[in-house]
């Protein structure tokens, strides 16, 4: 017969035994929870960064930075000096100012404004005031003037007997839009402000008829679509020249379009958006592929390689279609420091405890900044030149020396190692701007036309002709 006691003490070691499991389990499943709220937490700092923060790369009104020559004493000798000073708007106290620009290419009209006969002469004697040269002053006028034209055809009829035309009348006048009321002058007006001058139809229509001209949206959206064939050319060689550049600024956006267009199931396109030196392409498109950049820059799929045998450089954030163009022969990346400095502000806003980090980190990206906005405006292969470069580059290797060594730290938040391994892995495309140190640092130069276009967008309370390539 079993002993009570042994049978006792088994059952409490079962139950202590089934305990630890479920410790364990709870353990681990507490572990789990954590993480996936420190995700979150994360997740939800993005978001309200970007739906209520302030813009990173925007400064403070009221105060600018200015780097002088020199470091400050006991800094890095390759640091710039950052001043903050007052900002003011307009001309400072005490510079030259720009003088009155010079008109004289306007259409002139002069007026005479003469002292009337009768006062020409002396009140007490009456000499006559003699000529004694004369003053002028320029204005410059603005005038809107909206002309009906009314062509009129007299018309001959034939007085004999010849079997020839029996009504002569010279030929209508030409028209881009055939039975259209508006002349070649006013369409190309018309195209100059919605295209060049970006305004809206509605505020087109508006000035129309403040002007006296009462037209509807709907027949201007007509005239603009009949024209589309006739600057069909011009987009197709802008198109060309901007594929061609040796350096373009690439971006894209979510973009909706309210048509239903071949078999896509909803309205989501994207606005691709390539900016060259003298030529902007704006490009909505069905997909967010790399097929759109194969296409626009003229990539052999089968060569994987620019054709032509040329070069490209190409400015855009780490997108992963821009990755893959990387490894194309003849396409170098210039990543986008803005956007890895991003990384950086994203982990502090998550976790509270890594702002002294993301500050030293910021401060580092801020001197690559500086160093690089002082090359600006200096002749190149000039000793000022050289040592702004050296300085630049100085800062680029204090960056590399500073991720390096981070990366060895084990003890260092896995956050941090999360970003680190994000600098790295861009590394390449981020340290090539050493190699061409007259390009922007960041990718701005696309991002900003899409803000404008998509504010454009969001202001225009019209429907919208569009072109879907």
């Amino acid at each position: 017969m079993a002993s009570p006691g042994l049978s006792e003490a088994e059952r409490w070691k079962a139950e202590a035994e089934r305990w630890r499991e479920v410790a364990e389990e709870q353990a681990a499943e507490l572990s789990e929870l954590r993480a996936q709220v420190a995700a979150l937490t994360e997740r939800l700092a993005t978001v309200t960064k970007l739906v209520f923060g302030r813009s990173s790369e925007k400064c403070q009104a009221s105060t600018a930075a200015v780097t002088e020559p020199g470091p400050p004493e006991g800094a890095d000798p390759g640091s710039p000096k950052v001043t903050e000073v007052q900002g003011r708007r307009g001309q400072r106290p005490g510079s030259k100012g720009h003088g009155r620009r010079d008109y004289s290419h306007l259409v002139t009209e002069e007026q005479v404004h003469d002292v009337p006969e009768a006062k020409r002469v002396c009140p007490n004697c009456q000499a006559a005031y003699a000529p004694f040269g004369e003053e002028t002053s320029d204005q410059v006028d603005w005038r809107v003037v909206l002309v009906r034209i009314v062509h009129r055809r007299p018309t001959y009829r034939r007085m004999c007997q010849c079997r020839v035309r029996g009504v002569l009348v010279a030929p209508p006048p030409p028209k881009v839009v055939p039975k259209g009321l508006f002349t070649a002058m006013f369409c190309a007006r018309l195209l100059t402000e919605k295209y060049v001058l970006g305004r809206p139809l509605e505020r087109i229509v508006g000035a129309l008829g403040h002007d006296g001209l009462e037209v509807s949206k709907g027949t201007l959206v007509g005239v603009i679509d009949r024209c589309s064939a006739l600057i069909a050319p011009l987009d197709a060689a802008i198109r060309e020249r901007n594929g061609l550049a040796g350096h373009l600024h690439i971006d894209e956006t979510s973009w909706s379009v309210f048509a239903a267009v071949g078999d896509k199931a909803n309205h989501r396109f994207w606005l691709w958006a390539f900016v060259g030196a003298d030529t902007t392409v704006f490009s909505i498109e069905m997909t967010r592929s790399t097929e759109v950049l194969r296409r626009h820059l003229g990539i052999d799929v089968e060569a994987e390689a620019l054709e032509g045998d040329r070069r490209l450089l190409v400015s855009s954030d780490f997108y992963a279609a821009y990755q893959s163009i990387a490894t194309v022969e003849g396409v170098d990346p210039l990543y986008c420091w803005a956007h890895i400095r991003r990384y950086f502000l994203r982990a502090a806003a998550a976790f509270k405890n890594l702002e002294s980090w993301t500050a030293k980190w910021l401060e580092l990206i801020g001197a690559l900044y500086a160093t690089h906005q002082a090359l600006a405006g200096l002749v190149p292969g000039s000793d000022e030149h050289a040592r702004a470069k050296d300085a630049f580059e100085s800062a680029l290797a204090r960056i590399d020396t500073t991720r390096k060594r981070e990366m060895l730290d084990q003890g260092l938040h896995w956050k941090c190692y999360e970003v680190l391994a994000t600098l790295d892995h861009e590394w390449d495309g981020l340290k090539r701007h050493a190699e061409f140190p007259e390009l922007p640092l960041d990718n701005n130069a696309a991002e900003v036309r899409h803000e404008v276009a998509r504010y454009e967008w969001t202001r225009r309370k019209e429907g919208r002709l569009m072109s879907v390539t």
